[in-house]
């Protein structure tokens, strides 16, 4: 049996990695949630697993010495898991010293903690020897590469020369790119906000580890992720929120900016591959080959949104406004980001070739997924959304 330490599972990508362990490995696991449950992390999102006798939760902050080595000391750890970290970019932009604290700070606590817990001596040459089984897996992000060029316009379609990434893409229709470049395992570190640069950090930190002192480490960099449980300060949850409530969807600048589209559920399987199979010390880029302008994702829920409201009217009962009012006059404009990243674009052949792992979900079949998930789960959307949050929205949209 595996124990994992999963810092970060009452937060978006995290709570799905969770349900999706427990999932698959029945009674072959046991996991130590560590959150700090900051504005993002909810326990609602995880209510059910905090009542299985194979998780134990754990309220505190991975900068706590004291009380991760206690956590080491009460369990045989094999696995860590780092999600915990502010992730919002406009939150770093007014808060930097947060994501300070907490991405790099925290990262290397976690990182001493975990090396000290597993350290058994030293072979004959000096070098550290550790417990068998054991590795430090850090969930870092596409974000610490910088910005890709914009080439096209209009998306392209997207020829795959790796013969083994065909293989695993078979089945997948309408790969397109906006680019003709992509992030690789190789790409230079280019951080541009306060948000990327202490991600970057936290990852040079856990290299670091692994070429100083030997700790076990692998790296996993992801685009955009998508799905339920995703807390509503992100653009697809906040669009959705917004157009029920018929609300204004605020598109930061004209909308231009291209992501690369990730369904959480296929994140939390490549992080269950790169644990088990992946080669220490490596870096693992997780991508969708899903890119697509932002704008076009507003203009796309909102055409799923109305097609459900008229062909399935049960759903109308979570809506705060006229079904008529759900259409393209509902998108405003607003202030562009300070440094806002132009397209971010995955390679994931690496992955693909070593661990046989791809994204499972196209876009389209995961976005229409994610909506009907809120429409049918808007007592959760209610229990997350509190005065903080609407301190926030009023922060980072209304007074732009």
């Amino acid at each position: 049996m595996k124990t994992y330490l999963v810092t970060g599972a009452a937060g978006f990508i995290g709570a799905n990695f969770l349900k999706y362990l427990l999932e698959k490995y029945g009674k072959d696991i046991f996991v130590v949630v560590l959150d700090k449950l900051t504005y993002a992390g909810n326990l609602g999102t995880i209510r059910e697993e905090l009542n299985d006798c194979r998780v134990k939760f754990v309220k505190g902050d991975i900068k706590d010495a004291g009380l991760v080595n206690d956590i080491f000391a009460s369990h045989d750890i094999d696995y860590v898991v780092n999600f915990a970290a502010e992730s919002h970019v406009d939150r770093s932009i007014t808060e930097p010293q947060l994501f300070l604290e907490t991405n790099i700070l925290g990262t290397q606590n976690m990182l001493e903690c975990a090396r000290k817990a597993w350290l058994q001596g030293k072979d004959e040459r000096g070098n550290l020897l550790y417990k068998d089984g054991k590795k430090f897996l850090q969930v870092s992000t596409d974000e610490v590469y910088g910005s890709l060029p914009k080439d096209y316009a209009e998306p392209q379609p997207l020829d795959i020369a790796d013969e083994d990434v065909r293989k695993v893409v078979k089945g997948r229709r309408n790969i397109h790119t906006y680019g003709t470049c992509f992030f690789t395992e190789e790409t230079r570190l280019d951080p541009r906000s306060p948000y990327s640069a202490s991600k970057t950090s936290a990852d040079l930190f856990v290299r670091a580890y692994h070429e100083t002192y030997g700790l076990p480490v692998n790296i996993t960099r992801c685009s955009n992720n998508y799905g339920p449980y995703h807390f509503p300060e992100k653009l697809i949850p906040l669009i959705i929120k917004n157009i029920l409530e018929g609300k204004s969807l605020p598109v930061y600048g004209k909308g231009e900016n291209v992501r690369d589209w990730l369904y959480v559920t296929d994140h939390a399987k490549a992080i269950d591959l790169v644990l088990n199979d992946g080669r220490i010390g490596e870096v693992y880029n997780i991508g969708g080959f899903n890119e697509e302008q932002n704008i076009n994702i507003v203009k796309l829920t909102i055409d799923i949104i109305a097609r459900i409201m008229r062909e399935e009217p049960e759903y109308r009962k979570v809506l705060k406004t006229d079904p008529e009012n759900i259409n393209y006059d509902l998108i405003t404009y607003v202030g562009d980001r300070p440094g806002h990243d132009m397209r971010y674009a995955i390679d994931p052949s690496k992955i693909a070739r070593e661990l046989g792992w791809y994204p499972e979900t196209p876009f389209t079949e995961g976005i229409e997924k994610t909506v009907r998930w809120y429409l049918e789960h808007q007592d959760w959307v209610n229990e997350v959304v509190s005065g903080d949050y609407q301190k926030y929205y009023e922060l980072m949209y209304d007074k732009r």
